[in-house]
């Protein structure tokens, strides 16, 4: 009973940590090198930049660390793809409302405003819910995003936008970088919905001090989570390997001197806690008097965020539908419409779910949810990058893995005293700090992942002091301090045993310098920013990674690709299980 009991535990555990073999595609799929260098960087540079108008006021394959991790990233892929959608629909109905005079607004909040929780908006916005709904049809209708609406839509984007911070250092005003209190007090005294009125905070240039700082970089940091597209459009250039890391940090470059450049330009304009939270850049313009500048900028904004979200809704029906027929998610989500060849079921749904959360959430709680997922994302890449580069070939790992189960089993006629165990490998110590082979084993691999938990657990201890208590930690109090000294130390020392272990030798396009210094900097960047949230927005977080856990085991796990093709091969000595029990293969 309980070898059989150990046999389903271990074949769940295989389950979990299964891994897509790597293999070589066919010529006819591999697609053709026709794009240059400025080509694919244009789906970079469009996306992110499209949340600018918003913020200024791929599923993971099974190659990299098994099935379970790539549902936990492809799931919070859908979350960002979701909330990327109910945000730009919500900034698309407030630019509009405020091209006609806020009529809409109006109405909707003497109509719902009473009835309205105090967790949700102050109205439902029936517009946002609308063009969901719209392109949601004209996806199922089979409409595509050619590579000249790409370019157009990259070039409205660079036009607004240096117009927008030219406009700001022409009209703007250096002393709304140097506000006081006695300025915050006129500002409510002469406005006529002084509710509108952010927090005056201390003031100054940095009026929320290093602590907003932080909390700003939480919430922008999704924009950058489209840099996934760079990755995808690079195999189709003659030289992906140069390409994608050189694109990547113009990007990033790019999308960094652009965030500044417009919102120093808008804090120039209009003093900050003036500036409308739904619809800034045209209202900033209203605020210095260029009307004809304000309709100009809020036509090209509509329709920079129409093209985003005809880009956004693609790609989430096209992960939701790929999930699907991979058997993770509900296999009805891949049907398509037979006419076009589209996902209509995984269209529908997304949008349906997409509409909900415009209708319903203010759009800075879509922000805030929408940045911890792609924090939680970036989190398990950096995991990743820093366990697979200690892993041995999978091949080579079934191999030793077979070796050692053979070694392990008792010959007959042999005493116990005769066998002597192999030099080096008495000494758990030494083999932690001065393993012996230059090549992964199973058993280097298995000491990298086990301090690799051990390192997040520390350092998300480290994270929740520094972001809850910074002022104890570095005012000197004994208990604080010490205690982050000592979790220091401690991530020093396992970072050095990770250093120790050998690394694969294999030749890749791309590899991650600085190992494993950079992906632990990077994993702990990660979990800081994500304790700089609000409870609210772990506990929506946690409620959706719920229910994909719950749909993952209760589905996923018995229906994928993966499980149906790998049969567990039956032996003489096993017993047999029922032909309809699960989880009857191997690794």
């Amino acid at each position: 009973m309980s070898g059989m009991l150990g046999q389903h535990v271990h074949q769940f555990g295989e389950k979990l940590v299964r891994r897509r073999p790597l293999e070589p595609s066919d010529e006819s799929e591999i697609p053709t090198p026709h794009l240059n260098t400025f080509n694919p960087m244009v789906f970079g540079v469009n996306t992110p930049k499209a949340r600018i108008y918003i913020l200024a006021g791929a599923v993971a394959v099974y190659v990299t660390m098994g099935q379970l991790y790539a549902f936990i990233t492809g799931w919070n892929i859908i979350l960002h793809l979701v909330l990327a959608t109910a945000c730009v629909t919500r900034a698309w109905s407030y630019t509009f409302d405020s091209l006609i005079g806020n009529h809409i607004l109006q109405v909707l909040e003497e109509t719902f405003s009473e009835h309205m929780p105090s967790f949700l908006a102050p109205y439902p916005d029936f517009v946002a819910l609308a063009l969901v709904l719209l392109m949601a049809g004209l996806l199922i209708l089979g409409v595509q995003v050619t590579e000249l609406v790409r370019k157009v839509a990259t070039g409205f984007n660079v036009l607004v936008l240096s117009f927008v911070i030219l406009s700001g250092f022409i009209k703007g005003d250096l002393h709304n970088w140097q506000l006081t209190e006695q300025d915050y007090k006129l500002a409510t005294a002469g406005s006529s919905d002084s509710y509108s009125l952010g927090p005056l905070g201390s003031g100054g240039f940095v009026p929320f001090g290093f602590e907003g700082i932080l909390q700003g970089a939480a919430v922008l940091f999704y924009p950058y989570f489209e840099l996934n597209a760079i990755v995808t459009a690079g195999k189709e250039t003659t030289n992906p390997q140069r390409f994608i890391p050189w694109s990547i940090v113009i990007v990033i470059s790019s999308c960094f001197l652009t965030y500044s450049g417009v919102t120093a330009a808008l804090t120039l304009m209009v003093p900050y806690y003036q500036i409308h939270p739904y619809n800034p850049l045209p209202q900033a313009f209203h605020h210095v008097g260029w009307a004809p500048a304000r309709y100009f900028v809020a036509v090209v904004i509509l329709c920079v965020l129409f093209y985003s979200l005809l880009v956004v809704m693609l790609a989430m029906s096209r992960l939701i539908c790929a999930m699907a027929e991979d058997g993770l998610l509900f296999q009805g989500l891949g049907q398509t419409y037979a006419r076009r060849g589209t996902p209509f079921v995984a269209v529908l749904v997304s949008a349906t779910l997409s509409g909900i959360l415009a209708v319903l959430f203010e759009i800075f709680h879509l922000v805030e949810l929408m940045s911890i997922g792609a924090l939680l994302s970036y989190f398990l890449v950096a995991f990743s990058v820093l366990v697979l580069r200690y892993q041995p070939d999978q091949n080579f790992s079934k191999k030793e893995k077979v070796e050692e189960e053979i070694e392990m089993e008792p010959t007959v006629g042999t005493s116990p005293l005769g066998s002597v165990p192999e030099a080096g490998t008495s000494n758990p110590l030494k083999s932690l700090c001065n393993p012996i082979s230059t090549t992964p084993t199973l058993k280097s691999g298995q000491i990298v992942y086990g301090c690799t938990f051990l390192l997040v657990l520390l350092l998300t201890i480290l994270s929740l002091l520094l972001a809850q208590w910074p002022s104890r930690v570095f005012s000197g109090d004994p208990g604080f301090t010490a205690g982050a000294v000592l979790l220091l130390l401690l991530i020093a020392g396992i970072t050095a045993i990770i250093w120790r272990q050998p690394q694969n030798p294999s030749p890749l396009p791309f590899r991650v310098p600085a190992l494993p210094v950079l992906p632990v900097l990077s994993i702990f960047v990660n979990v800081y920013l994500m304790m700089q949230m609000t409870t609210w927005t772990w506990a929506q977080c946690g409620i959706w990674n719920v229910v994909g856990l719950a749909i993952y085991f209760g589905y996923g796990i018995q229906h994928s690709l993966e499980d149906m093709s790998n049969p567990q091969p039956s032996t003489s000595n096993s017993q047999t299980l029922d032909e309809h029990t699960p989880g009857a293969e191997s690794s």
